[in-house]
């Protein structure tokens, strides 16, 4: 281990942990899919932040192949696992990605499928254009 003092002026080298070296900044930033701002009904069930189960209508948006954002009168920890059901009463296991916002005191929470199989391919009921 080396221990010797720094130069004066130099700053100290780290390296960068969070970032692959083969991935470039473009290629980070790139969705899977793409959010299509459409609203679909839902239901979601699972366990709130005190553990309380519910199962309740909420409204989903952004939607994409892979989740979306679900408004939702519960307050979710972001790791939970959510049973999502469709109108056409087809479900979909989901984890709680993010709390996106609170607008008019509903928080807003981000979802992603769990099922990466046909099943999250045709869960909205819509084709999503290719990226």
């Amino acid at each position: 281990m080396n221990l010797k003092p720094l130069e004066r002026g130099a700053k100290p080298q780290r390296p960068n942990l969070l970032v692959p070296t083969n991935v470039t900044r473009s290629q980070m930033g790139k969705r899977r899919s793409n959010r299509m701002a459409l609203n679909a009904p839902v239901a979601l069930s699972g366990q709130d932040r005190q553990k309380c189960a519910f199962n309740l209508p909420a409204r989903a948006t952004n939607l994409n192949r892979h989740g979306a954002a679900v408004a939702l009168h519960r307050d979710l920890q972001v790791g939970t696992t959510v049973i999502v059901q469709n109108k056409r009463g087809i479900q979909i296991t989901a984890r709680v990605v993010a709390q996106l916002a609170a607008l008019q005191g509903t928080p807003t929470y981000a979802i992603e499928f769990l099922d990466k199989e046909d099943k999250a391919k045709t869960f909205w009921g819509i084709t999503f254009p290719t990226s």
